[in-house]
């Protein structure tokens, strides 16, 4: 399966960063591995399949301490290896606007 023409740049891990999956409504947790990462998205390792899930939308929890995480949206499957886009995540390109009454 090709993961090409993103519109943000990716960050590739020569070894792929543990991290942990979490249900929407906190019924399940899996284990994966994040093996790219951008700002609107990241392709992860499941280290099991998730077949009964719900697993439509859920949380990639980045940090053991559960500091920093992102609500994801499934977008594509591949075996084991899944693509999720953070929900949320600025979805345009370019330089950033002042917040109104700074300019």
């Amino acid at each position: 399966m090709v993961y090409g023409d993103r519109k943000q740049p990716r960050v590739h891990f020569e070894k792929a960063i543990a991290t942990v999956l979490i249900g929407i409504d906190g019924t399940w947790r899996r284990e994966c591995a994040i093996a790219d990462i951008s700002a609107s998205g990241a392709r992860l390792i499941l280290k099991n399949s998730l077949a009964g899930l719900n697993f439509r939308e859920f949380f990639l929890v980045v940090t053991p301490s559960g500091s920093v995480y992102r609500r994801c949206e499934l977008v594509r499957v591949d075996g084991l290896t899944i693509g999720v886009r953070f929900i949320g995540a600025e979805r345009t390109v370019g330089p950033r606007r002042p917040p109104p009454g700074t300019g």
